[in-house]
């Protein structure tokens, strides 16, 4: 008898009796859940931490990190064209970054290490214009951000490495890139900068200006 979870790819193709993992994946499929995540809405509208299900057995794990038809579910409609993956060592901030005329909306997540991510509203017909919203991603907690149009984003590496995946809603645009400085008073981001930690910031980075004089999406 062959292993007859529907993700075959990943199972075990036991001759003798089905493993531990299949017996899962049947379990959960007869009752409907198989692939379903868990979508929290964040204190700014638009923005959402998304979960998706873990299936762990003794060999390691299965995740689907992105399924279209559940985001629908969820009513996440959006359609992603570019996906990008980053490295970065440990003290890294990267942003705040936006594209002007062509923006971009981001699913992010870790894939190694914990990165802290902050998206700041940009639109100026929100009630929560230049407010901040913060999570926490790693490749433990497998928690995933999507941030709509209209935002600026950055996050910073708590870990020793990390590894940063993100899929978006359009393509790079050279010239379009926008910035805000990461360490704006108006603005007033609680990075969790360790004691003793070294920022490692791009110099491009460290030129961009403040709310006040930064873009602003219509």
């Amino acid at each position: 008898m062959y292993c007859f979870g529907s993700l075959r790819q990943w199972c075990c193709g036991s001759d003798k009796r089905i493993c531990l993992w299949c017996q899962i994946l049947a379990a959960h499929e007869k009752e409907n859940i198989m692939g379903k995540i868990k979508v929290t809405p964040c204190e700014i509208e638009g923005l959402y931490v998304i979960e998706p299900t873990v299936f762990k057995d003794e060999r390691g794990y299965f995740v689907e990190t992105y399924n279209q038809n559940d985001f629908k579910e969820a009513g996440l409609n959006m359609v992603f064209v570019q996906d990008n993956q980053s490295m970065s060592v440990k003290g890294v901030l990267r942003g705040l970054h936006y594209q002007k005329h062509f923006p971009q909306g981001k699913l992010v997540r870790a894939i190694r290490g914990t990165v802290f991510d902050v998206a700041v509203d940009l639109r100026t017909n929100s009630k929560t214009y230049g407010k901040w919203f913060g999570v926490e991603l790693s490749a433990e907690n497998k928690k995933q951000f999507y941030i709509p149009e209209g935002f600026a984003h950055g996050f910073i590496v708590l870990s020793d490495e990390a590894e940063f995946a993100y899929k978006c809603t359009d393509f790079y645009h050279p010239g379009d890139e926008g910035g805000l400085a990461w360490n704006d008073p108006e603005i007033g981001v609680e990075w969790p900068i360790e004691e003793g930690m070294k920022l490692i910031i791009s110099e491009k980075d460290q030129k961009w200006g403040g709310l006040k004089d930064t873009f602003k999406f219509e």
